[in-house]
């Protein structure tokens, strides 16, 4: 079993160092992430038609290869299955990212992002992420102040147990899965819930104040106020990882959604291509 593990906080981030030292029993560990912060990448690749992001060789104890790249986690995972550090990956383990990946914020994440990019090429991931220790300013965010209270030796263990596991059975149409575990110890998890993708995330953006640059006229700084969520269902990821338990959600395509409610619009194009629609 050949495992790429990846993340969005960048190589030398001390996630992914557990992460792959967790995963290091599971199969032959390869390791590529990006040179630097990439929180918020999604599945962002960059500007590939004008800029050809370069990499570089890396040493990690315990891996079979590492290497960072000028770039986001998706375009590691697309280096990855393009052949550049050796075979295809069999399955893609992003993380472990500091700060949970609930509600909407699954939009934005580059954890999540590396994965979806892996099931693009048929390959499944799983995205592993930790709530922030309480008291953390913003939930999701990579906060250096905080760090060093992440419980990393559990989340490590959970995503060991659930990928092992995943390996025995690969399924075989790709899955994204994501895992958000509570920042506390092993013994103090209540359990797990697959759980539904909360409508808003832990923390959200409540407004943001543009504050002038004193050293320059034209420039500003932005002042932005975070809000946590107040009331979230339980069986939402957010409200399982609130009550201390994992949280376990299947992510799926972007896919049409049939409407009944446009179609002023739909008639619009009608109207524009004289009432023809394509068979």
């Amino acid at each position: 079993m050949r495992l790429l593990v990846t993340n969005d906080d960048g190589i030398d981030a001390p996630g992914i160092a557990h992460l792959a030292e967790a995963m290091r029993p599971l199969g032959d560990v390869v390791v590529v992430a990006p040179d630097r912060e990439f929180s918020g990448a999604s599945q962002s690749v960059g500007s590939l038609m004008h800029h050809i992001p370069g990499v570089r060789r890396r040493t990690i104890p315990g891996t079979e290869a590492a290497w960072e790249v000028a770039g986001p986690p998706a375009l590691c995972v697309y280096y990855a299955h393009l052949g550049l550090f050796g075979p295809a990956p069999d399955l893609v383990v992003a993380g472990i990212n500091p700060g949970a990946n609930v509600g909407r914020s699954v939009y934005h994440s580059g954890t999540l992002g590396a994965c979806i990019a892996a099931r693009n090429f048929g390959t499944s991931g799983v995205a592993v992420s930790q709530a922030a220790p309480v008291g953390a300013a913003v939930e999701g965010q990579a906060i250096t102040d905080v760090l060093a209270m992440q419980k990393w030796h559990v989340a490590a263990a959970v995503a060991q147990r659930f990928v092992s596991a995943v390996i025995d059975d690969l399924p075989a149409e790709a899955v994204v899965a994501n895992v958000n575990v509570p920042n506390v110890e092993l013994a103090d998890i209540a359990g797990w819930r697959l759980a539904d993708v909360a409508v808003l995330p832990a923390a959200s953006m409540a407004d943001a104040v543009l504050v002038p640059r004193d050293d320059d006229p034209d420039g500003y700084d932005v002042d932005v106020r975070w809000q946590r969520a107040t009331e979230v269902p339980p069986t939402t990821d957010v409200g399982t990882v609130w009550s201390r338990s994992v949280s376990v959600s299947y992510i799926t395509r972007l896919a049409h959604h049939a409407r009944t409610d446009l179609t002023d619009a739909e008639a619009a194009l009608d109207d524009l291509f004289g009432s023809s629609r394509a068979t």
